[in-house]
């Protein structure tokens, strides 16, 4: 009974693994390839569990979705010699898994040999091209062109490269502070261009305004004099008249000039003898009028 109970349990064990060995699953995004000690027999796309020969048979799965492929950046040279630093982002998808394990056997292989030769397309392609195409509308010309490339080359593989796009293209850290070196300097320069331009034009300008300055002082003088000329030739021309209409009277009038100019410039203190001839017109008094004759 108990050897039977063993055989039981060894019958169970190898039903088991032969079951396990015979039966495997496949997703609706995959694909499996069935290999038969070594060679491919059979390819299957349909999803659900499937069976094969036990022990004889391995199944490889492949996933049909898109994979991303994104090396590190590099440093490429144009055709200009400028030295940029590209990310080239590639989307590709298995499509024939019995070309793609014949050509390429496993994933890790397909990943390789694309960044490889996605990279040399891109550094022969940007090596024709200049900066400012690289910058301009021209770019995704470029890139089409990798990107053929790389869809002829691995498409008889079964691989699709579905898409290349260029993720970032930035000059190198030490060309983009050369740059912002010279772009400073160059600041720096204009401004020190526009100071002494602003300092010559001050002075310009100082130099005008003083020059009118000049002018209209002048000019202002010139009036001045010449009113107060006429002003001078009026006063006199009064006073020769009152001369001619009363002596007596003008002559008082200058001793009353020469009283204001003797006082104005003297001391606190002046000091005259009662009978002086200066003092005579304080002493009489205005001279009398023909009006207070009569």
């Amino acid at each position: 009974m108990r050897k039977a109970l063993i055989v039981l349990i060894a019958l169970v064990v190898i039903a088991t693994v032969v079951a396990m060995q015979s039966f495997y699953t496949v997703n609706q995004w995959e694909s499996a390839l069935v290999i038969r000690l070594g060679a491919p027999v059979a390819v299957v796309q349909t999803p659900g569990l499937k069976f094969k020969a036990p022990f004889i048979d391995s199944v490889v799965i492949f996933d049909r979705r898109l994979q991303l492929l994104e090396p590190p950046s590099e440093q490429v040279i144009l055709g200009d010699q400028k030295r940029i630093v590209a990310q080239i982002y590639t989307r590709f998808r298995v499509t024939d898994p019995l070309r793609f394990y014949q050509s390429l056997h496993s994933m890790e292989v397909a990943r390789a040999q694309l960044a490889l030769s996605v990279d040399t397309a891109m550094r022969r392609e940007f090596g024709q091209i200049d900066l400012p195409t690289l910058l301009s509308a021209g770019r995704p010309a470029v890139i089409h062109r990798v990107h053929a490339d790389a869809k002829a080359k691995f498409a008889p593989m079964g691989l699709d490269v579905a898409e290349v796009r260029l993720h970032r293209a930035d000059l190198p850290l030490e060309t983009s502070q050369a740059i912002y070196d010279r772009m400073k300097s160059e600041r720096q320069r204009q401004a020190k261009q526009l100071r002494a331009q602003g300092v010559q034009w001050a002075q310009e300008i100082e130099a005008k305004a003083d020059r009118q300055r000049t002018v209209i002082l002048s000019e202002a003088q010139r009036q001045a004099q010449i009113t107060r000329g006429q002003g001078d030739a009026e006063a006199n021309l009064i006073l020769s008249n009152a001369q001619k209409g009363d002596p007596k009277f003008y002559t008082f009038y200058r001793s009353l000039q020469s009283y204001g100019k003797a006082l104005a410039d003297s001391a606190p203190v002046l000091l005259l003898t009662p009978d002086a001839e200066f003092l005579k017109a304080l002493k009489s008094g205005p001279p009398e009028t023909p009006a207070d004759a009569k």
